[in-house]
């Protein structure tokens, strides 16, 4: 089969990934199990929330224990944060436990959307940068933020689907379209995907890559959806680069009417 379009590789900071999903590690079941959704979803790329790692942790009792660091890029992530200082601080931990210098970075505004503190954001966005670190900061839709962040030298931008854990899907399409119009790093979509279709969307408006953890560790089957991703990453990816079709209001004949018996 020949496919007339190529597509371009995900790079990020310089580190190419065949693919284009992006998984966490909470809320799953049993550490085996998140082990198993891991390899089925085909990721390359895992998150980890630092300050709900519990460090005494040895052996199977360990969730790093599960997570191959010859197969997977760790992702600290600083979820739980509320302010700049503690958001530096907790990539700080991250380096000196050995994790990564990529950090997903997370500043939130309130408990109750978990909606970014934007403001503080990029306070520790500018700080991590000029540490050194590989930032991936979590942001709202919105474009101007995105751009400021790009701007600091961030690795990527991850604007939210809709609030994180809820599940609603792609709240604003016209909003990330603007955002993939406006920087030129990868636009990563994290947080709000509920299921397959959801993921496919993104991908269909031409995000580069999509992060997910409570989709499939909250699914009634982990394993399952886990794999169901995958699939749906890749078939929304292919769909942007076959080209969709244009919308009509009325109806257009898929064979030609010219030649018809009759005729």
């Amino acid at each position: 089969m020949t496919m007339t379009t190529q597509d371009t590789p995900f790079v990020i900071a310089g580190r190419t990934f065949t693919s284009r999903l992006i998984v966490g590690t909470g809320k799953y079941p049993t550490l085996p199990m998140m082990k198993e959704c891991h390899e089925v979803s085909g990721a390359q790329m895992v998150t980890v929330a630092v300050r709900r790692l519990d460090l005494k942790a040895t052996g199977a009792e360990s969730m790093l224990s599960y997570i191959d660091p010859t197969r997977f890029t760790l992702l600290p992530n600083t979820a739980g944060c509320y302010t700049a200082d503690d958001a530096v601080r907790t990539c700080h931990l991250a380096e000196e436990l050995g994790l990564s210098k990529w950090v997903k970075l997370e500043v939130l505004g309130d408990e109750k959307t978990l909606y970014p503190d934007v403001e503080e954001t990029l306070k520790a966005a500018r700080i991590l940068v000029k540490e050194g670190f590989t930032v991936l900061p979590y942001t709202s839709d919105d474009v101007i933020t995105a751009r400021k962040l790009a701007d600091l030298g961030c690795a990527a931008v991850m604007p939210l689907a809709a609030p994180i854990g809820s599940g609603l899907g792609v709240r604003n399409p016209h909003n990330l379209r603007l955002i993939l119009d406006a920087v030129k790093v990868p636009v990563i979509v994290d947080a709000g995907v509920g299921t397959a279709s959801d993921a496919a969307i993104a991908m269909e408006l031409g995000c580069h890559g999509l992060l997910m953890n409570t989709a499939i560790a909250g699914a009634k089957d982990p394993v399952r959806m886990a794999r169901a991703m995958k699939l749906a990453v890749e078939a929304g990816r292919d769909a942007w680069l076959a080209g969709r079709i244009p919308m009509k209001a009325w109806a257009s004949a898929s064979s030609p009417i010219s030649g018809l018996v009759g005729q």
